[in-house]
This record gives C-alpha cells, structure tokens and sequence, in this order.
C-alpha cells in the first residue's frame, strides 16, 4: 500500500471519528447550552492535552511573541467554538457540515490580507462557484432566516481566521502557546458564564462529554499521522467524507432526510474547495499554499487543533514539506 493510499485512509478515519464526535454535540445540544458543551469539553480535554505537552522540552516562557495574533486567534476559536455548536445542535447534519465546507473558500479570501496571498482567477473564480453553493443551500427567500445557518458559516470564518493566524505566526510561536491559549481562554470565559447557563448534567451526559474530549485526541492523532504520512494534497479532501456520515447518523439517529438543495449545494461546495487544493498544490500558484498548510478540522475543540502539531513537526523536517 503507497504512503497516499495510507494518508488517504488515515484521513477518511480521522473524519469519520471527528463526525461521532459531531453526534454527541448535536446529541447534548438538545438539551445544554454550547456554552456549557463547550467548558466541560475543555475541562474534559486538559488531562488528554497535558499528556502531549509532557514531551516539551524547549527552554522557554509561554509569553507569546506575537500576542496580539494570539489574542486575534483565541477570540476567533471562541467565537467559532460557540457558534459550531450551536449550528450543530439546531441544524440537520448535513446543512451544517455543507456550511462548514466553506472554510477553504473563506481561508482563500483571508489570506490575502492577512498573507499577501494573490488570488488569480482560477482560485477566485473557484470561491465565487462555492459561495453559489453556499446560497443553494441557504435558499435565500424560500423559508425563514435561520440563525443556525448563520451560526455555521459564522463558525467556518472564525475558524477560517484562526488557522490563518497559526499560519501567520507559526514559525515564531511556541506549539504550546498556540495550543493553551486559546484552551485557557475556552475554560475562563464558558465558566464564567456558567452561573447563567448551567443545567445538572447526569452521569452519562457527563459520559458523553468525556467520549467528545477522547474522540478529538484520536482524531487529532490520526489526523497527524494523515499528513505525515500522504501528502496534503490527497489527504485534505477526505474532510469531505464528512457528508457520507452526516446523511448516515441524520437518517439513523436524528430522523434526518437531507434534501436535494443541501445536496447540491455541498456538492457545488466541496468541488470549488478540491479544486482550491488542487491548485494551490502547483507550488508556482500560490507560494503560501494557506489552504493546504492552514486546513485544520473546523471544530469547536479547537485545543486539538492540527496546525500547531504540524508547525512544529514541519520545523523538525527542515526545509521537508507535507504538501
């Protein structure tokens, strides 16, 4: 079996345990605040994440260099973690993974500021295309405004600009900065609002927290070894088997039947992002790649994130590349 093959199994299996990690959401927002999912996660997740922060062994504080990015980048996964939970706990499955495949097209628009990206006319041309997926599944003027789709596109952006910040400042910042800070911002702010949102939660819900937390490091770690593995290229667009998932636990679980709309418009989606990939994987198009480089798993536990583990795998590769 050749190391895209593998890369490519890898990632298929990281999104297909990230969509039971979705379920759960979606499960516990039936009846909890994304507020209160959202600290326990975390509170949840601090045992997992400190086990991987034992191999640090760099001499150093964890005063950021850039803490203005980082404050930019922690405000984002807090604002993204909110909303992606809220959207997965009012919205069918599949409209709110259709919304959150936006977020190649978004980190494209992002890094042109943000990184002096240029942007030709095949990859604009490719946002455009994608945005017309966005609004078929939106179906502006046939139904009620619904805040969960805002909540999804709103969870895709945050969580756009804050990988486009580990892009920017990666190579300058600890892994462990990265990571903590927005985790710490998580725990202070969710727990600050706990005297205003918090349910009893029984034992199993509890349970089902804790699963969330397991589920991500697994992910997490195969994601790794995904991109370790096969080159980036290849394994980005296994995130898309996400919509496979999404239509399988809705229709088991949820009684969900996606219908033709959100349909189509993931399909228009998801072919406006792999083409994204395809060419920024032509190293004369564009020579950040931040599709490639900055993709992460668009997620409100954000403390797993990919970027800062690959960062700091990169800088141990020297001038090797994943893509």
């Amino acid at each position: 079996m050749g190391a895209n093959t593998k890369g490519a199994l890898l990632g298929l299996a990281t999104y297909a345990i990230y969509a039971g990690h979705d379920v759960i959401i979606k499960y516990l927002g039936a009846t909890y605040s994304p507020f209160q999912i959202l600290f326990f996660s975390v509170v949840f997740g601090f045992p997992l994440v400190s086990l991987m922060l034992v191999g640090d062994r760099t001499s150093a504080n964890l005063r950021p260099r850039h803490p203005w990015w980082v404050a930019l980048r922690t405000i984002s996964v807090l604002i993204g973690g909110v909303c992606g939970f809220y959207a997965f706990s009012v919205l069918p499955l599949a409209e709110t993974y259709a919304m959150l495949f936006a977020m190649p097209l978004m980190i494209t628009v992002l890094s042109i500021p943000l990184l002096g990206e240029r942007v030709g006319i095949h990859r604009g041309g490719a946002v455009v295309v994608g945005l017309i997926g966005v609004l078929i599944v939106l179906r502006p003027g046939s139904a009620e405004p619904n805040w969960g789709h805002l909540a999804a596109l709103a969870a895709a952006f945050f969580s756009s600009l804050a990988s486009i910040v580990v892009r920017r400042i990666g190579k300058d910042e600890r892994d462990v900065v990265l990571l903590l800070f927005p985790m710490l911002g998580n725990f202070l702010i969710m727990g600050a609002l706990m005297p205003f949102t918090y349910i009893p939660m029984p034992l199993i819900d509890l349970g089902a927290v804790a699963l969330m937390a397991v589920l991500a490091f697994v992910a997490m770690v195969c994601m790794i070894s995904a991109f370790k593995t096969g080159e980036a290229v290849v394994v980005a667009p296994m995130q898309y088997s996400q919509i496979l998932w999404a239509v399988f636990y809705g229709l088991l679980l949820f009684d969900e039947v996606p219908d033709t709309a959100t349909l189509a418009g993931a399909t228009v989606i998801i072919a406006s992002g792999v083409y994204i990939v395809l060419r920024e994987d032509r190293r004369s198009i564009s020579e950040n790649t931040p599709v490639l480089l900055a993709r992460s798993r668009v997620s409100a536990s954000d403390y797993f994130r990919l970027g800062a583990f690959l960062t700091g795998w990169r800088k141990g590769k020297g001038k090797q590349h994943v893509e």
